[in-house]
């Protein structure tokens, strides 16, 4: 018998057959090569859903899915909203943060409720279809990587602005590829997500209605080359190279913002610009952070199990971990959120102030601002550019 293995966020191989599992006992301990490796006698294999780690894990699952239905949910829909209102927040970076924020709203509001009946509720039985089993399955699937490429891309973009600042910035054709770029990508390469998925019939306890559906992505054993080769595809290309691509980015921007002496007189306007770039920057680069930290242990926990199976195979809590470090993995959406929250916040203000700047300049040339002093003039105007500057985020 071969030994089983799973893919992209749920997934399972079917030990010795390319049709669903009939056996007598559950997917969970269908997973590993238990009987065969092992010896134990299949009526005294335990049942994982009853055991007090299967009770610490739904608890764990339960808290981080609320949490991203929560912020994730309300977070990103007020950064919609703002772009949707304020036309001046509507730049490359800001456009791009908002793909992140679609994609990331949509798991929080689609996904996590199915997400929270399946794990919690009804302890891994599927009670929705093949067709939101497929579903569900590919839109998180498609989600992780289009916050992959949009995090890249505003990485990019970041470096070509602070890096290159002399170079035009790109065009809004331009802009309007890459955007589609960072959706269809995914879309195409997350199809197998929902290709494979299959809802597969278990006994589960006494009774004639003691049957859960196990909903899962399910590759055949025959094909093991291919899937090894189309997860090294992902693995290579929606995490490890954007990650050095982004790494890269950052250490020249943050070599250009904090060990370059900025040329001429440093006026108090430059210094101001300086520190929001900064501040900016320090955002992205703690969310290339928390990325890394949340989506290492799950492709890390992957690589093993798929590869080297007889060192996480041994543990018949194996899936459970695999349960909890996928939720810890999803988790990575809420810091997202908060963080770029954060600068909507601090874009909005900047908003607020070049109304309130536009409307004392208003006032003050109404009331005869033509005739006053130039030097007041001046730094009304200066205010006003300041304040408009820090609506993109540079």
């Amino acid at each position: 018998m071969e030994t089983p293995n799973r893919t992209d966020l749920d997934v399972t191989w079917l030990p010795g057959s390319d049709q669903p599992s009939k056996s007598p006992f559950d997917p969970l301990r269908a997973s590993y090569d238990i009987p065969l490796d092992y010896e134990v006698p299949l009526d005294e294999i335990p049942d994982t859903t009853q055991g007090q780690a299967f009770f610490v894990a739904t608890i764990v699952i339960a808290v981080v899915l609320v949490c991203i239905m929560l912020v994730c949910g309300v977070g990103n829909c007020l950064f919609i909203a703002a772009l949707a209102r304020y036309k001046k927040l509507r730049n490359l970076t800001n456009l791009l943060i908002a793909n992140l924020a679609v994609s990331d709203f949509l798991v929080a509001i689609v996904c996590c409720p199915f997400l929270v009946d399946y794990y919690v509720v009804k302890k891994l039985s599927w009670d929705h279809g093949l067709v939101l089993c497929a579903s569900i399955n590919y839109l998180r699937t498609m989600s992780l990587y289009v916050s992959t490429n949009a995090l890249l891309a505003i990485a990019v973009d970041r470096y070509m602005v602070i890096v290159h600042p002399l170079k035009p910035r790109m065009k809004y054709q331009t802009a309007y590829w890459l955007l589609f770029g960072v959706w269809i990508i995914p879309i195409l390469i997350s199809v197998p997500s929902a290709y494979f998925a299959s809802e597969t019939t278990y006994p589960h306890g006494t009774g004639t209605h003691s049957n859960k559906i196990f909903c899962a992505q399910i590759w055949p054993v025959d094909q093991q080359v291919l899937y090894r080769s189309y997860f090294l595809f992902i693995f290579a290309v929606e995490f490890l190279g954007p990650v050095v691509v982004m790494t890269i980015c950052y250490t020249h921007i943050s070599r250009e913002l904090w060990f370059k002496n900025v040329p001429g007189f440093p006026t108090e306007q430059i210094k101001k610009r300086l520190r929001r770039r900064r501040r900016t920057v320090v955002i992205l680069i703690l969310v290339l952070v928390a990325y890394v930290l949340c989506w290492a242990p799950y492709y890390g926990f992957t690589l093993l199990r798929d590869f080297y199976p007889s060192i996480i195979n041994r543990d018949r809590n194996s899936l459970l971990i695999f349960y909890i470090i996928e939720c810890i993995a999803m988790s990575n959406g809420v810091i997202n959120t908060l963080c770029f929250v954060s600068v909507r916040n601090n874009s909005t203000a900047c908003l607020r102030g070049a109304a309130v700047a536009r409307w004392r300049s208003a006032t003050h040339i109404a009331a005869g601002g033509k005739t006053t002093e130039e030097g007041d003039m001046r730094t009304s105007s200066l205010r006003v550019t300041e304040v408009i500057e820090c609506t993109h985020i540079r």
